[in-house]
């Protein structure tokens, strides 16, 4: 079973990222790079030039239709606007896996700063978790995240998930590097 290509929701229209999105998502990664900066990964972040970031974003859409991950990008429901991403990612026990070696789900998401507090990210993750929640593959889904980020702790407990240990090795992390990882759970039974 695949992922849909597009999801839509009262307010908003999930797709695969294109690599024409680039122009529209480079002012905005430039502009969010404080907000966003702390939160997620550099190679997500990271303003680049919009041929630069549409590569990445071309490799986004092929990594969706070989099923490796699916990254949503989260637009308004007429595609003029750009409010973040929403994405599952297949893991094992070990990490991020190819979807055929996963038995569970990792949900992301990174919204821009000017549309927080709207609940956009909480619609946008309700419809891939509904997603998700018909692939048997998968026993849950976990979103990782920093104890130090609320909005992101507030989007896991809205959706109904549970605190579970930290990562493994993190207690030992923590005494020198100040890791801050949560993992919450959300069971598909």
């Amino acid at each position: 079973m695949s992922f849909p290509t597009e999801l839509r929701t009262a307010r908003l229209l999930l797709r695969p990222w294109r690599a024409a999105d680039a122009a529209g998502l480079q002012p905005i990664l430039e502009a969010n790079r404080e907000h966003l900066g702390p939160w997620i990964p550099a190679r997500v972040a990271e303003p680049v030039p919009v041929p630069a970031l549409a590569r990445r974003l071309a490799d986004f859409g092929e990594k969706f239709a070989a099923d490796r991950e699916w990254r949503f990008a989260m637009l308004s429901r007429d595609e003029r606007r750009i409010f973040g991403e929403v994405g599952l990612f297949p893991r094992d026990a070990t990490g991020r896996v190819p979807f055929a070696h996963a038995d569970r789900a990792e949900l992301g998401y990174w919204l821009r700063v000017d549309a927080t507090g709207q609940g956009i990210v909480t619609e946008a993750a309700r419809a891939v978790l509904g997603v998700a929640a018909a692939m048997p593959a998968f026993s849950h889904i976990e979103i990782r995240c920093d104890g130090r980020n609320g909005p992101s702790v507030g989007v896991a407990r809205r959706l109904g998930f549970h605190l579970a240990a930290p990562p493994s090795g993190a207690a030992e992390q923590s005494a020198s590097s100040c890791d801050h990882s949560q993992i919450w759970i959300s069971e598909l039974v």
